[in-house]
């Protein structure tokens, strides 16, 4: 078991240290890492070549969703005169559409957001305002929501949202004044109240004639706030 001591020299083997990996246990390890690290190449030779199709990809699409922002750009020649300084948005509060019902509400809240003068025409409230916007765009079949900012028409909810991500809504509506704070004190910021004439009944009684339709008012009995039109004028 021991070396025995003396001048007997005993032949000593030596591994050779010429290569790191000469034990055959070694050498597999060698190779695995060697096989794991050519497919870790090729995995980010992938990875790479994906993300340069998807830049590549993002390009070619860029000038595309340019040209449909400005292709959307409504007719300048179609405005409201006095209305150069608020924004007016003709919309409708029913939920008979849902789709139409969630455009107008997200295009009220982007323009709310902004804290400058909005006149609201409800379609819904008073069927006189279907009959301006028709008259105002020449059109018969009509979507909502419409804006108008500056007195300029803006188009609906595509354009006002294209319009909002990009910033250039921003920067068309900073030029309005900003609104002044707090709600009407005479309708409570529902621009409508009852009428005086019939109290909302649409009928009016005399003893010549008897019932008959109250002109004053519109289809559902409501007037426009006067405080709220004066200051919208």
């Amino acid at each position: 078991m021991w070396r025995p001591w003396g001048n007997k020299k005993m032949p000593l083997r030596i591994h050779d240290t010429s290569s790191p990996f000469s034990c055959s246990s070694f050498k597999d390890i060698q190779r695995l890492c060697t096989r794991d690290s050519s497919a870790s190449s090729k995995r980010n030779a992938n990875v790479f070549h994906r993300v340069r199709i998807v830049n590549s990809l993002l390009r070619s699409w860029g000038p595309a969703r340019t040209v449909k922002i400005t292709d959307s750009v409504p007719d300048p020649s179609i405005s409201i005169p006095g209305a150069e300084k608020r924004v007016v948005v003709y919309f409708t509060s029913l939920r008979v559409v849902r789709s139409t019902f969630e455009d107008c509400k997200t295009v009220r809240s982007i323009l709310h957001g902004f804290r400058v003068s909005i006149d609201e025409r409800d379609l819904s409230m008073d069927s006189r305002f279907l009959n301006e916007l028709r008259g105002i765009l020449g059109q018969s079949n009509l979507t909502l929501p419409r804006v108008f900012i500056g007195g300029r028409y803006m188009g609906g909810a595509e354009e006002i949202k294209q319009l909002h991500e990009i910033g250039e809504l921003k920067k068309i509506v900073e030029r309005l004044p900003a609104a002044e704070p707090g709600t009407c004190v005479v309708c409570g910021g529902y621009r409508f109240l009852l009428c005086d004439e019939c109290n909302g009944s649409r009928k009016l009684y005399t003893q010549k004639s008897g019932f008959k339709t109250c002109t004053a008012c519109n289809e559902n009995g409501l007037i426009r706030c006067p405080s709220c039109s004066c200051a919208h004028l």
